[in-house]
């Protein structure tokens, strides 16, 4: 099985040095990176598998980093920040980031984080690589407009490809597995982060995950004709033109 490459992005090269020490002890593969531009060269030149970003960085900040990774790739992201806001936590993962990490941060901690997430993100590939295709058989979703497509980890409206990161794709095949049915945000949570239910910060990320989610499939995400809030409850996908069905 190849290790695992995890991309340190943080410009203080004492913070890299220590998190590379306790991610090699559990045989990842570390590669540094000290700017934002310095990690899409790497991002370009490698085949990363998770990125640990910094915030506040020179050239390229993370979140700009984050922002031009999201628009090729999916690659799992954990921040890393001093940012202790939390609008920042927020930006940053409605920007597309997986999970985040408030300085000053338990080491342990985080491999423990970056651990789950390569657990979550890879539980559909082999341990060669990150191929999401299970077969040639093409399985797919389809509730009134929107084609969810299994193989490919996208959903399709009125024939155009909307990329999805793995959070809202495993949001939406939960959601649009049963039409009309209400999940509740522990539910939700559980299934797509694979990870134990508090509430609190579990809820925002959940809230930011599905306005995202929002913006991709609704003509006005303000006014969802799919995914709807159930006041108190959860959400639900809503029943459209036809019922779900595979293909």
């Amino acid at each position: 099985m190849l290790a695992r490459k995890i991309l340190i992005v943080d410009d203080q090269p004492e913070i890299a040095e220590l998190l590379r020490l306790y991610l090699e002890k559990e045989g990842l593969h570390i590669i540094e990176a000290h700017d934002g531009m310095d990690a899409l060269m790497s991002v370009s030149n490698e085949k990363i598998d998770l990125m640990l970003v910094d915030i506040m960085m020179p050239i390229i900040d993370g979140y700009q980093l984050i922002k031009k990774v999201r628009e090729t790739m999916q690659i799992p992201i954990i921040i890393i920040s001093a940012k202790q806001e939390d609008d920042d936590k927020i930006f940053g993962l409605g920007l597309g980031a997986d999970d985040f990490i408030q300085k000053p941060f338990n080491p342990l901690e985080v491999v423990a984080r970056v651990k789950a997430l390569l657990r979550r993100s890879y539980n559909f590939s082999n341990d060669e690589g990150t191929n999401y295709n299970q077969g040639p058989e093409i399985r797919k979703k389809v509730v009134g407009d929107l084609t969810l497509d299994e193989d490919t980890f996208s959903i399709i409206k009125n024939e155009e490809v909307i990329q999805l990161t793995k959070i809202e794709y495993k949001i939406l095949e939960l959601l649009m597995d049963s039409p009309g049915r209400v999940y509740t945000k522990q539910q939700i949570f559980e299934r797509a982060w694979n990870d134990y239910y508090i509430g609190g910060e579990e809820d925002n990320t959940i809230n930011v995950h599905i306005s995202k989610i929002r913006e991709k499939i609704e003509e006005n995400p303000k006014k969802p004709m799919y995914l709807k809030t159930v006041r108190g409850l959860g959400y639900k996908f809503e029943k459209r033109t036809n019922n779900t069905k595979l293909t």
